[in-house]
Parts: structure tokens; C-alpha cells; sequence
């Protein structure tokens, strides 16, 4: 009787045998060409069967991925709006100072349009991540869903990406990580032009994925394996 009534529930929840299986994520990111290029951490998006991107007056698009890199964790896309986007620049992050403002805006938990206020806490911050370890670490609250969206200086300028947490709990308590524009900028541009950085050709994924604009929430769904 137990075992039968396991069968159903599963069967219900779309467990039997033979269905696929989809998860999906949520991310952030950033419009910062009119005619459509959005910027997003590269985990946002990786594996993802269909990105969309869910703008911030509730429009949504689907967006196609010119490029990757996983080293520096950034993806640029494209979407095809039907009118110019209201696009962010891109600030010196060289210039950035410990004790600066900033202001996180992205995601977290599927809030989209959330801006949170902090500081630049330290810069050229190595957190054993990778090859380009030089990131800006950040006390405005970062949270699960603000992976990919701009981290603001008070001119408007996006001085980074934020990327990633230090957190025993999954949580902010105050320690953000931000890919400092510099860094990503020469990444981006190789991205746009070849697909990929420092060769000719393309690099598309394919997998099911939502981005708030200028700014953009990225949502994706997955076929379990």
C-alpha cells in the first residue's frame, strides 16, 4: 500500500520512468550596448537549454549567447528588442579605492531590481578561484541570484561583476566578491568579435535561463542527466 502510494506521489511530481527531469536558476546581469549585448557571470548561464531575460518593466527575451570565458566567469548575450535598450558604461575599476561607495544591483532570491549600499572593503583580493584572482571584495549584501549583475561606483559606472561569496551559511554577511571591469573589459571585447578569447569562432549553450534594464535577472532551467 506504502509502495503504491510512492508510486503515485512520484509519478504526480513527474518522477517516472522515462521523464526528463528540468532544474532551473536564477542569476543577474547587465544591458550594456542599446542594441541588445547583456553582460552575466558565465555560471549563471553554462548548460542551459534557453536563456531568457526578464527586464525590469516585466518584458521578457529570449537571448542567444555569442560567448563565454570560464576562467574569467563571463558571458556576453544578445537579445533582439524591438526598441533601443537603456545601456550602462563601464568605469576604470583601476581607480577604485578601499573606503569607496558603491551600490550591488541584481537578483538575490528572484527580487529583481534589488540595490543594495557598501563599500570597496579591498581590491586585487586573491581568493584562489582562478588565474585572474584580483577581485574587488565588497560589504553591500550579495546574495544567491546577484551572481552576474554590475557593481556601481557613485558616477554610475559599472567597476564590476559581482560574482561570488564568502559565506558559512549561503547567505551575506558581508563579504562579496566583484570582477573589477578592467579585468573583464579586453575578455568582453575578444568575446563579441570571435566567440571566444584570443581566437576566431563561436561559442553558443544552450540550456533554460532568466536576466532585470540596464539591468536584467537570468533565470535557467536544466535537463537533469
Amino acid at each position: 500500500m506504502f509502495e503504491e502510494f510512492l508510486k503515485r506521489h512520484r509519478q504526480q511530481n513527474g518522477e517516472g520512468e522515462g521523464r526528463s527531469h528540468k532544474s532551473s536558476s536564477l542569476g543577474s546581469g547587465f544591458v550594456i550596448d542599446a542594441s541588445g549585448i547583456i553582460i552575466t557571470n558565465n555560471h549563471v548561464i553554462a548548460d542551459a537549454n534557453n536563456i531568457e531575460v526578464i527586464f525590469t518593466d516585466g518584458s521578457k527575451l529570449k537571448a542567444d549567447v555569442i560567448g563565454k570565458d570560464t576562467k574569467v566567469d563571463v558571458a556576453v548575450l544578445r537579445v533582439k528588442p524591438v526598441k533601443p535598450l537603456a545601456a550602462v558604461k563601464f568605469g576604470d575599476s583601476d581607480k577604485s579605492r578601499v573606503g569607496d561607495w558603491v551600490l550591488a544591483v541584481g537578483n538575490p532570491f528572484g527580487l529583481g531590481g534589488t540595490v543594495t549600499a557598501g563599500i570597496v572593503s579591498a581590491t586585487k583580493r586573491n581568493i584562489d578561484s582562478g588565474p585572474y584572482d584580483n577581485y574587488l571584495q565588497t560589504d553591500a549584501a550579495i546574495n544567491k541570484g546577484n551572481s552576474g549583475g554590475p557593481l556601481f561606483n557613485m558616477a554610475g559606472e559599472v567597476i564590476g561583476i559581482n560574482t561570488a561569496i564568502l559565506s558559512p551559511s549561503g547567505g551575506s554577511i558581508g563579504i562579496g566578491f566583484a570582477t573589477p571591469a578592467n579585468t573583464v573589459l579586453p575578455i568582453i571585447d575578444q568575446l563579441e568579435k570571435f566567440g571566444r578569447p584570443g581566437a576566431a569562432g563561436s561559442a553558443c549553450a544552450s540550456r533554460t535561463s532568466t536576466i532585470p534594464s540596464p539591468r536584467a535577472s537570468i533565470s535557467a532551467r536544466r535537463a537533469a542527466r
